[in-house]
């Protein structure tokens, strides 16, 4: 399981490497049980989720969506990619908790993020991205101790 560190307003890694469906999800679930544990006055359960044009990008943020999703949230997902001003627009717009923007920004086209958006429509700071790093501890925490021992089934 991929140690996942958030640097600048966000997680970025290299495309199925580190970047895969499954620690999108583990990313995806750690920020609901962030936002649900931590609500902000004045806005909705909703979060919006965009993406840019790299490989997969529409697919990961699918991914991001649907975890969000079933953790109660209201998700509006852009239909198309979006730049990264538009999804912090419709934060702010929308009154959601926050958004979600599937893009590593600079970064080479190897790699894709999950860039976070607050509820004021900016980057979330530093420390909201340490929160939600230690709920995604939690999340492998868990994960290993209601890990069962693989036995096969010989017929």
């Amino acid at each position: 399981m991929a140690n996942i560190k958030f640097g600048t307003d966000g997680w970025r890694a290299v495309i199925a490497e580190d970047f895969t469906f499954a620690n999108v999800a583990r990313v995806s679930q750690a920020t609901a049980d962030y936002w649900t544990k931590n609500p902000v006055p004045g806005t909705q359960r909703r979060i919006i989720v965009g993406y840019d044009r790299r490989f997969f990008s529409d697919k990961f943020a699918e991914c991001a969506a649907e975890v969000l999703a079933e953790n109660g949230f209201t998700v509006v997902l852009t239909p198309e990619p979006t730049p990264t001003p538009s999804v912090s627009f419709a934060v702010k717009d929308q009154r959601a908790i926050g958004g979600v923007m599937i893009t590593a920004s600079h970064n080479p086209p190897a790699f894709n993020g999950f860039k976070l958006k607050s509820h004021y429509g900016g980057s979330s700071d530093s420390e909201t991205c340490k929160e939600i790093e230690s709920f995604l501890d939690q999340i492998q925490s868990a994960q290993k101790s209601s890990a069962r021992p693989f036995r096969q089934n010989r017929s």
